[in-house]
């Protein structure tokens, strides 16, 4: 596992980093408009994750009327498949925890298993964004653990 700093908007050098990252990954290699890569920063909670102290991937959410948004989830292509994307996506998940509000994604197509096995859903159809597939998915293991505590406390 790599180190994960979480910061704000407000923390212009690491901000800067991750938009490196994303400009990379998102613009570079996946043709996203930069525009795009702009929109709601400020609102944002952001997140680094540093390998042998070499800023390797980022990611980020933000609070909006249908719960806890997580988006932007980027790698460098030298890490990508060591793991760093649960090591991040864990984290993020344990930080909002106590929000007890939804959490909830859009997953490009090609990742959509990787969030399956992190415990989301799919939840509608999918639909394009910026010229790439993805699908609209929520997190559903909050639920599982709440219905496996219910089926052990009856047990009682």
């Amino acid at each position: 596992m790599g180190k994960i700093v979480k910061f704000s908007y407000n923390n212009q050098e690491l901000h800067k980093i991750a938009m490196e990252i994303r400009i990379k990954v998102f613009v570079d290699e996946q043709k996203v408009p930069f525009e795009m890569e702009e929109e709601f920063e400020e609102d944002c909670t952001h997140f680094i994750l540093y390998h042998r102290r070499k800023a390797v991937g980022t990611a980020r959410y933000r609070r909006t009327d249908n719960g806890i948004k997580f988006e932007r989830f980027a790698f460098l292509k030298d890490v990508r498949g060591k793991g760093f994307g649960k090591d991040i996506l864990r984290f993020m998940l344990t930080d909002v925890f106590y929000y007890k509000q939804k959490v909830y994604l859009n997953a490009q197509v090609d990742v959509v298993d990787f969030y399956k096995k992190s415990g989301f859903v799919v939840v509608g159809k999918k639909f394009d964004e910026a010229g790439i597939d993805h699908y609209p998915m929520e997190y559903e293991a909050p639920n599982l653990l709440e219905k496996a505590l219910e089926k052990a406390i009856c047990r009682r």
